[in-house]
Formats: structure tokens, C-alpha cells, sequence
């Protein structure tokens, strides 16, 4: 499945080619397709050693944040190729598996740990889960490690409104899965209430367009597989069908008005009238 994506700045991995791989037990190949502006995927991806990548993003200074979940740590690539730990434990704890990640304006790096890296071997390590499953913050200045979200049983995506003043992230547990809104208020994230529920379906990887409306891969069915947009307040307003389950999307070219989505087999892109907000 391929559940990665950052077209808006340069590249898509497929988690399933580095599971597949399997080269040695601590890096696997991730295949990652270098996308110019417009879009175009260049012939030769470039091949980097990573272990199991699973969500993207990039820094306002344009490097590559990625959760890894073989290593369970979020890590950055610099743009000469380097690639520097950013968070691997929390109070000496380590951290159970990066999964999706986000960038605020501040420079502040928000990700959810939400166990993907322990659950098996499939794409990671099968282990005993040693704390709660979260969404973090990290302080761009100290590196130090803060809750942010400490209330679900198993975040997952998240992306912030065009001000900033929302966090939107998505519970998946076995059970019900919701889509969850927090306010942003002097930088911590409080007062969290349900976006959506869509049971059976659900949201996996989301971002939001300037305008507001949160964009999400979806998951619900031959009539709901694809993407679905949700207003402001939580109303669906639209979908995109596809003939397959979509992980993660991120709006991309020069405009950010190129839709990028990532689905079980397949990426596919499609230009919309909505503009993508910038960090995501």
C-alpha cells in the first residue's frame, strides 16, 4: 500500500516496495519518484535506504521530514542527502512508530505514534506496546518532545486549518473510527471534539485547502473508496471515487492546485479548483 506522499515538493515512496525489498534487517529500499513542479515523475527514481517510510512532509526550509516506522523515529533529509534523527524516544521510552506528520509555520514538527512500527513484522518489528499511542509536538529550537494529543487510542493523520487555529486529526482504532478537531491555543492543542464520523468509512491521511475544507484519503467501499471533502464544519461537500482505497493525498505543482493521491496499488493526480495549504 502505498501510503506516503509529498508531491507539492518533490517525491512519493511506496511503503510496499520497501517491505518487499527486505535487503538487510535494520534498512530496507524505499523507491522514491522524483516529481518536477507540474507533476511529471522522472524515469530513474531515486533509491534511498530507509526503514519502512510511511509519512511525509516537508520543513518550511523545504528538507524531508519522514516517520519511519523500522526505526520508529522521525528523521529529516537534508537537502545535500544527509538524514538526521529528530525524535526516536519520549522520556527515555522509545516511540512506537511514526506515522503522519505535519509542519507549522513556527517551525514546530507535529507527528502522530500510533504503534504501526510494533504491530507486526510487516512493516516493522513486532514488539510490546510500552506507552500510550499520541500525537507529539517537537520544539524547533530545543528538540524537546511535548504531548500534543494524548486523548485517542490510535492517531493517525493531521494537518492544521489555513490559520492554524485547528488541528484535524484522524483516530483509527479497531473499532469506530472518527475524525477528531482540536483549537490551537498558545500552541497546545485543547478543547478536542468529533469532525466526523462516516462509519463504516473512515479518513486515513488529510490535508486542507486554503479555503479550509479538509481533504481526505478514504476508505469505505466501492461507493466511498477515494477521497472525500469535508467543510469546515463537518459537512461532507464532495468526493473524488476511485477504484481503490486511498492512504494519503497532498496537493502539489506550482499552484498546489494538482491533487496527488496514493492508493493501494495506484497514484493517482487530478487538478482541482482548491488551492493546498502550504506546510502540508
Amino acid at each position: 500500500m502505498c501510503v506516503g506522499a509529498n508531491l507539492g515538493n518533490g517525491l512519493l515512496h511506496d511503503v510496499e516496495v520497501t517491505a518487499a525489498a527486505d535487503l538487510d534487517p535494520v534498512g530496507v529500499l524505499a523507491t522514491y519518484a522524483l516529481v518536477t513542479p507540474e507533476g511529471f515523475v522522472g524515469p530513474k527514481p531515486a533509491v534511498l535506504c530507509v526503514p519502512y517510510p510511511d509519512g511525509n512532509t516537508r520543513d518550511r526550509q523545504s528538507r524531508l521530514i519522514t516517520c519511519e516506522l523500522g526505526s520508529r523515529t522521525l528523521t529529516r533529509t537534508e537537502h545535500d542527502g544527509t538524514v538526521s534523527i529528530l525524535a526516536a524516544a519520549f522520556e527515555g521510552t522509545r516511540l512506537t512508530g511514526p506515522n503522519d506528520t505535519v509542519v507549522k509555520s513556527d517551525g514546530s514538527i507535529w507527528f502522530s505514534d500510533n504503534g504501526a512500527g510494533i504491530r507486526s513484522n510487516y512493516l516493522g518489528d513486532k514488539a510490546p506496546q510500552e506507552m500510550p499511542f499520541r500525537v507529539y509536538r517537537l520544539d524547533p529550537a530545543s528538540g524537546a518532545l511535548s504531548i500534543a494529543v494524548g486523548d485517542m487510542e490510535r492517531p493517525n493523520g493531521l494537518c492544521f486549518s489555513p490559520d492554524e487555529s485547528r488541528l484535524y486529526v484522524v483516530d483509527t482504532p479497531g473499532g469506530t473510527k472518527t475524525t477528531h478537531v482540536y483549537d490551537i491555543v498558545d500552541g497546545k492543542a485543547v478543547n478536542g471534539r468529533v469532525f466526523f464520523d462516516a462509519t463504516p468509512g473512515f479518513a486515513d491521511g488529510i490535508r486542507c485547502d486554503t479555503d479550509g475544507n479538509v481533504w481526505c484519503g478514504f476508505s469505505g467501499g466501492p461507493d466511498q473508496d477515494g477521497v472525500a471533502v469535508f467543510a469546515p464544519d463537518g459537512t461532507l461537500i464532495g468526493r473524488i471515487l476511485l477504484p481503490e482505497r486511498c492512504a494519503n493525498l497532498c496537493f502539489g505543482g506550482r499552484k498546489r492546485n494538482r491533487l496527488f493521491m496514493t492508493a493501494s496499488q495506484s497514484v493517482y493526480a487530478l487538478y482541482v479548483e482548491a488551492q493546498g495549504v502550504a506546510g502540508g
